[in-house]
């Protein structure tokens, strides 16, 4: 824990306190944006996919090219004077859009009784395929002279983490008492009535909707740290949790401003660690605590 607490500070006393802030400022107006004018409900009441994927590529372009600019302006950094840069910086939106425009349940099975669990359950490790391809590629093409994105297994210290984790659990007690929050944990309430669904049901839908957290995980503390920071160092940190807190605009308002302080520490956490494993079992293990809390104000 001394290690996370030295790796934090040292982070916020190397980090330009004017990128901070104001990138911190321009985050939320995005959030303020969002929620006052319900922002995410009208890009995704659009009627085309072209158009819903364009509007979310635009934000996430925004908000994850913003702070590099501000390393430009106020730090002097020019950090896309590099081709290789300016592409990663257009691929990570391009990509991300795409997940997040891909609505709805798509369609695995359309006979049988338990069609739409299956179509619920498929969904997310088709992601996990998909993405982890995209980025498997872009590893070959652009940073193939380190390892794969945050994949390193060994040497970590597990009890941070653990930490971490119960320290969440008052913090997610008060959060479950939120009308918000009810309305939309526990997620498995999209297959109907919790108390009629068996157990193994239950059990398959949760770990499939934790493999989405792998997806999340690899992509922005894997990919838009560890490549980034090729160039960049720890200041790939930043837009990253820039980026993160906007994917989170269909959640409730104070889990999308937590998300953004949860990422730096996440990014943080990765940097230093050159693995996303601590982090993504702290994200799974918060996202099944959310579960959990959602379950128990049904009864």
């Amino acid at each position: 824990m001394k290690q996370l607490l030295s790796d934090i500070r040292q982070y916020f006393t190397t980090t330009n306190p004017a990128v901070l802030i104001i990138s911190i400022l321009l985050t939320g107006l995005l959030v303020f944006v969002n929620y006052y004018f319900l922002m995410n409900e009208t890009i995704l009441g659009l009627p085309s996919f072209a158009a819903i994927y364009l509007s979310w590529f635009l934000i996430f372009l925004f908000a994850f090219i913003m702070p590099y600019l501000l390393y430009g302006i106020l730090d002097g950094k020019n950090y896309i004077a590099e081709k290789k840069f300016i592409l990663l910086l257009l691929i990570a939106p391009l990509l991300f859009a795409l997940k997040i425009s891909i609505t709805g349940t798509p369609c695995f099975s359309d006979t049988g009784a338990n069609s739409l669990f299956w179509n619920k359950v498929l969904y997310w490790p088709t992601l996990v395929i998909i993405i982890t391809a995209a980025l498997i590629i872009t590893w070959k093409l652009f940073n193939s002279d380190m390892p794969f994105y945050g994949m390193k297994t060994k040497g970590i210290n597990w009890k941070p983490y653990l930490l971490m984790l119960l320290m969440m659990v008052p913090l997610i007690a008060l959060a479950s008492t939120q009308t918000d929050f009810q309305a939309m944990y526990p997620k498995l309430q999209s297959l109907g009535d919790v108390s009629s669904i068996p157990a193994w049901q239950k059990v398959v839908y949760e770990l499939s909707y934790g493999s989405d957290f792998f997806t999340i995980e690899l992509f922005f503390r894997g990919f838009l740290v560890m490549a980034f920071a090729k160039w960049a160092g720890k200041d790939a940190i930043l837009p990253m949790a820039c980026f993160y807190c906007t994917i989170h605009f269909g959640k409730p308002m104070a889990e999308c401003i937590s998300s953004f302080f949860g990422g730096l520490l996440l990014g943080i956490v990765a940097y230093n660690t050159r693995s996303i494993f601590g982090g993504l079992m702290v994200h799974v293990g918060i996202a099944w605590m959310m579960e959990l809390s959602g379950i128990i104000n049904l009864n």
